[in-house]
């Protein structure tokens, strides 16, 4: 869950500062640098990074990006900072933000509607497609959503879902008692805490983990998986007013994280 982002306003002018010198533009290349931040050359300044800070980022039809665009995403998705070599040196720049990634169920999209079309795509284009999609990548994933479109029914009787500001308003109560479990920590959210941090949070309470350990165990997922299955937890116990992830929670969070139909 992401609140409003806690720069500080010096970081904050640094941020404008780029805007206004034409350091941040539109288009990125490939290594994720605006054009005239070619590596080797040209240091990039810290306000770029400033401006992705804290925020959500959301890429449509995410297998047709570049694979060498998405491997570049495992770092900062998994230390929350980018780290660039150069000529000079290594810096390391913020870059904790949400990712968003949305994609057809094959290339031609048609395969999961239910719109009467057929599907043109072969069995192996399928799997060619969504396999762009890394493993090592959809590790760093902690929530994977099947979305299928309405149907008739769903069309014609609608139906009333909560209000944005409802929801906002559960997300900010969730936040705050992360804040003050987290008070005196160097972390603020629940997706910065390390694993075993979290672990011994639970402290008699780890019995819950049973589902995770069994599944680490059988190959299923990885520990990196494991911790983040854990953060999300506590982030659904967070959310319904809980002071520990209970086995209810873990198995939410291990649903949650379940992929869909991969072709």
């Amino acid at each position: 869950m992401l609140g409003a982002c806690e720069v500080s306003p010096a970081s904050a002018g640094e941020a404008r500062q780029d805007v206004a010198s034409g350091c941040v533009r539109s288009k990125v290349t490939q290594v994720g640098l605006p054009p005239g931040h070619a590596p080797g050359r040209l240091q990039p300044s810290r306000g770029l990074f400033l401006l992705v800070e804290c925020q959500s980022r959301s890429l449509d039809e995410a297998p047709e990006f570049s694979p060498r665009v998405l491997q570049t995403l495992r770092q900062p998705l998994e230390s929350g900072e980018l780290v660039l070599h150069r000529s000079g040196g290594a810096a390391r720049y913020p870059a904790r933000f949400q990712l968003v990634l949305a994609a057809n169920p094959c290339p031609c999209g048609m395969s999961d509607t239910r719109a009467g079309q057929d599907c043109t795509c072969t069995v192996t284009a399928r799997r060619r497609y969504l396999a762009r999609l890394s493993g090592p990548l959809l590790d760093r994933v902690d929530l994977r959503v099947h979305v299928t479109g309405p149907s008739r029914a769903d069309r014609l009787l609608g139906g009333a879902g909560e209000s944005t500001r409802v929801v906002a308003d559960r997300v900010a109560v969730a936040r705050g008692r992360a804040r003050e479990r987290l008070r005196g920590t160097p972390w603020r959210t629940n997706a910065e805490l390390p694993g075993p941090w979290l672990h011994d949070r639970l402290g008699k309470e780890r019995a819950v983990l049973g589902p995770v350990e069994r599944l680490v165990d059988d190959g299923g997922l990885s520990l990196r998986g494991a911790h983040r299955v854990l953060r999300v937890a506590w982030t659904v116990a967070d959310l319904d007013g809980r002071d520990l992830p209970g086995r209810a929670d873990v198995d939410t969070a291990l649903a949650l994280r379940s992929a869909g139909p991969r072709g």
